[in-house]
């Protein structure tokens, strides 16, 4: 097997054993977020003080300019006025405990006509930063952590 057939066959393997993850040729758009994860100190089923998941908010970037946001929904709003919802459907570790998950959104709910009306799959990959760190100890305050991810709109 030349080395040409052996590097093939070794990318087919690795997209074979994760697809949900690996990128294709089809997806329309990638964007990167710049931006904060935001969380809730409150009490968890033992009654204790904890971080909870709240929302998103972040700026969406191609070329370093800015075409979109991301918040709450979890949602996607492209400037050209198109808009997805999604559905987390699959979850994988970020590379450090600092990072938040990799994640692959089913889109659920679509609005306005542009580059986000036919998406069906929102993948966000290559996370830097934003899990919730260290303890909270006043129940109702808010912790933002700065983060980063790419976002494959397919």
């Amino acid at each position: 097997m030349n080395r040409f057939s052996l590097a093939a066959l070794v990318a087919t393997f690795a997209a074979a054993a994760s697809p949900s993850f690996a990128a294709d040729d089809r997806r329309p758009l990638t964007l990167h977020a710049v931006g904060a994860q935001i969380y809730d100190c409150a009490r968890d089923a033992k009654s204790e003080l904890s971080w909870k998941f709240r929302e998103p908010i972040a700026s969406l970037l191609l070329d370093g300019k800015t075409v979109g946001r991301h918040y709450a929904g979890p949602s996607w709003e492209h400037v050209d006025g198109s808009l997805v919802r999604g559905k987390v459907a699959e979850t994988k570790p970020g590379a450090t405990p600092q990072d938040i998950a990799w994640l692959v959104l089913t889109v659920t709910e679509h609005r306005g006509a542009g580059v986000l009306e036919r998406v069906s799959t929102v993948r966000r990959i290559n996370t830097k930063g934003g899990a919730a760190a260290g303890s909270c100890s006043k129940e109702g305050d808010l912790l933002s952590q700065p983060y980063e991810a790419d976002y494959l709109f397919e």
